[in-house]
């Protein structure tokens, strides 16, 4: 990671800004659910190309884990905005994290096959969802790390959170 985003990932967010960003995400017409991946991971950002590649429609926002928003995300759903541990599915009443967040994902992408991911993998225990989880995001940096977040691509302008809400940045 490069020191910028290392210096970033320390900065400390008030509750109450968290708080701010939290309602300004869901604010207006744009209620869609926002996933939450990290930016620095090559398998996470192939993990998100694959959800544009299979979610034509839309149906879900992107932010990294890493960006402000990101954090204060993750602060107004009780977790330590620095916890880049897990992916998360943040709707505008409740975040769901680890192979929740993967299920509720593959509901809402396209074609039946990985939908029914989404409806067949709560069939089988938490517990052993989330080690299976676990081991993969334990390990998810030998596919290899990136100096920075993913680049912004203006054919999803609509499906990428900005890490500030005054200028369009890279995320």
């Amino acid at each position: 990671m490069s020191s910028s985003s290392t210096e970033k990932q320390n900065k400390k967010i008030p509750m109450e800004e968290a708080t701010t960003i939290f309602e300004k995400t869901f604010s207006g017409d744009d209620q869609r659910p926002i996933i939450l991946f990290d930016g620095v991971c090559n398998l996470c950002n192939s993990a998100v190309n694959f959800a544009l590649d299979n979610d034509e429609v839309g149906n879900f926002r992107f932010v990294a884990l890493q960006s402000d928003v990101g954090r204060a995300l993750l602060m107004t759903h009780d977790r330590d905005a620095d916890d880049i541990s897990s992916i998360v599915l943040v709707d505008r009443e409740e975040a769901y994290f680890k192979s929740d967040a993967v299920m509720r994902i593959a509901r809402g992408m396209d074609g039946v096959g990985i939908q029914s991911i989404g409806y067949v993998g709560p069939l089988l225990p938490e517990f052993f969802r989330n080690m299976v989880y676990d081991f993969v995001a334990d390990n998810r940096y030998r596919l290899g790390k990136s100096e920075s977040c993913r680049l912004y691509d203006d054919r999803f302008d609509d499906r990428f959170i900005t890490s500030s809400f005054d200028e369009k940045e890279t995320i």
